[in-house]
């Protein structure tokens, strides 16, 4: 619940961001930014990770947006850029297509997703997006189509040479019907897991399961970010986690992406649109 403090604050910074955005400024936010899409690296460096997994190569990529102002042609050089990362693993953190109600939904969009390759499997989660404008079954039939496994309050083994590590998935947690408990007492305490959840500030619950990294988006980095004042406006469940890496507890690790698309205002600023690539590293 928005408090009327934290209302007027979001608002006095909304008028500051506009502000800021005239002329030139608002010109790079809408045309420029969006369209800059980077790339994230990170080592996971974690003593449970088997040898078998040591130089594992994991892609993430999130909150893609189709349909309000991200373009097919904009997907297509995602999809390019991914399949260039020679991936092992590669997961999707929800919100494919920003109105599923509204949105012409084409052949070429599971063709596409159907050219990423990874030899330890392809899987997603849903975000609020994907539920929303009654899209889930649209979203899981595209995903599929697309190779990708849906993990929905699931529990996975990936198993390499012997080695495995354990992959899980949560139901959004806005629009769907998580089971955190359910599913993250699945896990193990000497298994590496890895959760994907949509929404990050569900992190402050999964701390308190045998969870090693958990991979979020949702929150856009906040698209609009200006100096000393940060992030102007950020969704439910990704207003305490908004972007980055943060040490939840002596075991949990939050990565959460920006994403690669725009929600609600078709602006970045301060706040480039990224896909992750993680190495794990074995400590061999």
């Amino acid at each position: 619940m928005m408090t009327r403090r934290s209302f007027i604050k979001k608002m006095l910074y909304s008028a500051l961001g506009f502000l800021g955005l005239s002329g030139g400024g608002y010109y790079y936010a809408r045309y420029i930014e969006p369209d800059m899409l980077t790339r994230q690296t990170h080592t996971w460096v974690h003593p449970k990770i088997p040898e078998a997994f040591n130089q594992i190569k994991v892609v993430q990529f999130s909150d893609i947006h189709l349909g309000f102002h991200y373009s097919m042609n904009q997907f297509r050089n995602l999809i390019r850029k991914i399949k260039e990362e020679n991936a092992d693993l590669i997961l999707f953190t929800g919100d494919l297509v920003d109105e599923p109600q509204r949105y012409n939904f084409t052949s070429e969009i599971p063709a596409l997703l159907e050219e990423l390759e990874a030899p330890l499997g392809k899987y997603w989660i849903y975000g609020n997006h994907d539920h929303g404008g009654y899209g889930t079954d649209k979203l899981e039939s595209v995903m599929s189509n697309g190779g990708f496994k849906l993990l929905k309050n699931e529990v996975t083994e990936i198993n390499r040479d012997g080695d495995s590590i354990l992959l899980a998935g949560l139901d959004d947690i806005m629009l769907g019907s998580p089971n955190v408990g359910g599913t993250l007492n699945q896990l193990n305490e000497d298994t590496f897991s890895i959760l994907l959840v949509h929404e990050p500030d569900i992190a402050d619950r999964v701390k308190d399961y045998p969870v090693d990294v958990q991979l979020s988006g949702h929150s856009h980095g906040g698209q609009v970010r200006i100096p000393l004042l940060g992030a102007l406006i950020t969704p439910p469940y990704a207003e305490k986690y908004v972007d980055g890496k943060h040490l939840i507890s002596d075991q949990l690790t939050l990565y959460i992406s920006r994403g690669v698309g725009t929600t609600r205002m078709p602006y970045r600023f301060l706040c480039k649109p990224e896909y992750s690539v993680y190495t794990l590293d074995s400590e061999s």
